[in-house]
């Protein structure tokens, strides 16, 4: 269904891009790509290390601490709470060119992201309870931090 909504603005995008900002010269819009490579594979790590967080009948529980739903915070979540954010800001504002039309639909979709990331935590809050918002308190939501990680990280062994 997503696809199927965003392709007329793709479609339009494409035919109508508006006048240009501009254009990183070489070699920059080669780092600038090289960026979006990176940060996107770095993104499906993120599915890696949080799979159940994903779980439909997870989310729409009244909540669980243990168990299957438990928080499991690990891998890159150590560091981060919503690596989807960062990575979303980043491979959008990575382009290496900008029109005025693709600068107003990067807008949009900044203020749509981090909106969408603050009714997702308010559901991981509802999900996970005060083990969530003691997560919250220790690890940033878009900035990593790497000097320490957060003291309930589990192991990636199994």
């Amino acid at each position: 269904m997503a696809a199927i909504t965003i392709l007329p603005l793709a479609v339009i995008l494409f035919f109508f891009p508006g006048q240009l900002i501009y254009i990183l010269p070489s070699p920059w819009i080669w780092l600038a790509f090289a960026a979006q490579i990176v940060v996107g594979l770095a993104s499906l790590r993120a599915f890696l290390d949080a799979p159940h967080r994903f779980l439909i009948r997870a989310q729409l529980g009244e909540g669980h601490s243990s168990g299957e739903f438990a928080l499991g915070i690990r891998g890159i979540y150590c560091w981060i709470r919503d690596p989807f954010l960062l990575s979303g800001f980043l491979l959008i504002w990575l382009t290496p060119f900008m029109t005025e039309n693709l600068l107003l639909v990067y807008l949009l979709t900044t203020a749509y992201l981090f909106m969408g990331s603050v009714h997702w935590e308010s559901r991981l809050i509802k999900q996970f309870g005060q083990e969530y918002i003691n997560y919250q308190k220790e690890v940033r939501r878009m900035i990593p931090t790497l000097k320490k990680r957060w003291k309930g990280c589990k192991s990636l062994d199994r």
